[in-house]
């Protein structure tokens, strides 16, 4: 936990930092691929609704090993059912069989359980009839698209007069990326669609737009007064705002998606298909989406926004000029610090170019040597060597040497 915290404290610093901002045409590809992927799957599987949006009956009644799939079939169709889905809902509580029919006219219901009893000896208390008439089906439907138009206009309003119309349209854009992709993997996968999974991802729009809003929560308090101060570019001060929240979101997806785990794998294996399967099979699947655009659409987006604004624009292109002549002065002044600080001695090498040459034979490269010119010159004293017998001692003007003692 400690190196957890001292990660988490270097990435609010800016001490480290992930950079997710510059990075957008990574995350819009991926994104991109993911909804290709969903919406495929939308139009050519389609969503399997459950018998409350399309109306119909459901038959439920005690699992026997006697009976098949393909024989209850055939009983209701011979009673007038028409054609039905057959499901073993296991659990470690209870074993059933599920036939669900589509809208059957009046009577028809009745004749079919009073068949499959009679076929299968179930008797009358062990048989479980649900009936839904196909109008209250659509009354649902509609019911849940209005609730999902009116939230996400509701969002759109409260974010623009809370921050601004770039941040409500950046927010907006990464929920609609969240339902997408939960309708994607429902279609893809062949979950059933009922009205509990549309309260779930109801659910996970509101929790998807919290941990967006704390982000943009810190993107503007980094870039209060970012125009007068031009201390960096947006898309740098969006990016410092991501990674200080970034270990904040990840603490509170995982705190938010253990317990869903926990309801789906443990409670629904352990009660079968029902309403905390619905419930916990959106939660867990939105939740996932709702972290990625948090993180990596929402504040890409919004910087890329925000770098259209003019304002933002010339403040980027002056904090680049900025820098790059910052890093041309570093090097400039790295090159004249090694050549006033490179030896002033060398030996002729053997190179085209010339060299300096000093008393210790060492050599240098021609591009040392004229840096070297091009630095303030140093006056060499050159101590006489001494040897066993006397010193040796270089004659002012010429190249002899001559031994003295």
């Amino acid at each position: 936990m400690a190196g957890f915290g001292g990660i988490a404290g270097r990435l609010y610093r800016g001490d480290v930092s992930i950079n997710f901002v510059r990075r957008q045409r990574m995350w819009y590809t991926i994104s991109g691929l993911i909804l290709v992927v969903s919406v495929v799957a939308l139009l050519v599987r389609k969503l399997n609704f459950s018998v409350e949006f399309k109306g119909g009956s459901v038959f439920q009644f005690p699992y026997s090993s006697a009976e098949t799939a393909g024989d209850i079939s055939r009983v209701v169709t011979t009673a007038g059912g028409g054609d039905s889905t057959v499901q073993h809902l296991a659990s470690t509580l209870s074993s059933q069989w599920q036939v669900t029919t589509g809208a059957l006219g009046s009577g028809i219901p009745g004749k079919v359980a009073t068949a499959l009893q009679n076929t299968f000896h179930i008797t009358a208390g062990k048989m479980s009839l649900q009936y839904v008439g196909p109008s209250w089906g659509g009354q649902i439907t509609d019911k849940a698209i209005e609730a999902l138009i009116i939230f996400l206009i509701v969002i759109v309003i409260y974010l623009s007069i809370a921050f601004e119309w770039r941040m409500a349209v950046a927010a907006f854009v990464a929920l609609i990326h969240d339902i997408v992709i939960t309708v994607g993997v429902y279609a893809l996968t062949g979950f059933q669609v009922s009205p509990t999974s549309v309260i779930g991802l109801l659910t996970i729009l509101g929790y998807s737009l919290y941990d967006t809003v704390v982000v943009f929560d810190k993107v503007r308090e980094n870039t209060a007064g970012l125009l007068t101060s031009q201390r960096s570019t947006y898309s740098d001060a969006a990016n410092l705002a991501l990674n200080q929240t970034l270990v904040r979101s990840i603490n509170t997806s995982l705190t938010a998606l253990l317990p869903v785990a926990s309801i789906l794998f443990v409670g629904a294996g352990l009660l079968g298909a029902g309403t905390l399967k619905d419930l916990s099979l959106v939660l867990f699947v939105g939740m996932l989406s709702g972290t990625y655009s948090s993180i990596c659409i929402a504040t890409p987006v919004l910087a890329d926004l925000k770098e259209r604004d003019p304002k933002f624009k010339d403040l980027a292109a002056r904090v680049n000029r900025r820098v790059a002549g910052s890093r041309s002065a570093q090097r400039v002044g790295g090159a004249t610090a090694t050549a006033a600080t490179a030896p002033a001695t060398a030996a002729a090498a053997p190179t085209d170019e010339p060299a300096v040459m000093d008393t210790d034979s060492v050599t240098v490269t021609a591009a040392a040597a004229r840096a070297a010119e091009s630095a303030p010159r140093q006056v060499i004293r050159q101590q006489p060597r001494r040897s066993n017998g006397g010193s040796t001692q270089r004659r002012p003007g010429t190249g002899t040497r001559k031994k003295k003692g």
